[in-house]
């Protein structure tokens, strides 16, 4: 093989259509744009969800709720899963950094624990915010629930 025997693959180029080059390359006068309308003029470019003067889907559907631009997003983190990741890890403190380093949370999340599951041991867990069950869960069983923040 040498570099002046090379080919591109049977097919794969095709050529240009060359528009506007006069009546008798028969895609002269209009350049296979059609008479008149939108789509015909330079520098014409549909909008977004155009649908050809039918009442577009995004106007058809109502308006619907209210997105509070000041809600707060919080990933939930139960206590059995605490659990899980004390006796993997045996940590005798469970913050953000533990919970991102095994997965559990990504490192921009607020992390909030729920009271679902049952603690064995005695741990200071720091997160952002927690469920009264939860407090209760951790506080029977001799540990800390410290809120980031506060």
């Amino acid at each position: 093989m040498n570099l002046h025997t090379l080919k591109p693959a049977e097919g794969s180029v095709r050529k240009n259509k060359r528009l506007g080059r006069g009546q008798g390359s028969g895609k002269g006068g209009t350049s296979t744009r059609g008479h008149k309308g939108a789509q015909s003029r330079s520098g014409y470019s549909k909008k977004l969800g155009f649908e050809g003067g039918q009442m577009p889907l995004q106007r058809r559907i109502p308006k619907y709720g209210f997105n509070n631009p000041n809600r707060v997003e919080y990933k939930a983190i139960n206590i059995d899963v605490i659990q899980q990741l004390i006796e993997k890890t045996n940590a005798n403190k469970v913050d953000v950094e533990l919970l991102v380093l095994n997965g559990l949370a990504s490192k921009n999340d607020k992390i909030k624990i729920l009271g679902r599951g049952t603690l064995s041991a005695g741990v200071e867990v720091v997160a952002h915010a927690f469920s009264s069950s939860a407090i209760e869960q951790i506080e029977k069983v001799g540990g800390k629930a410290t809120k980031i923040g506060s």
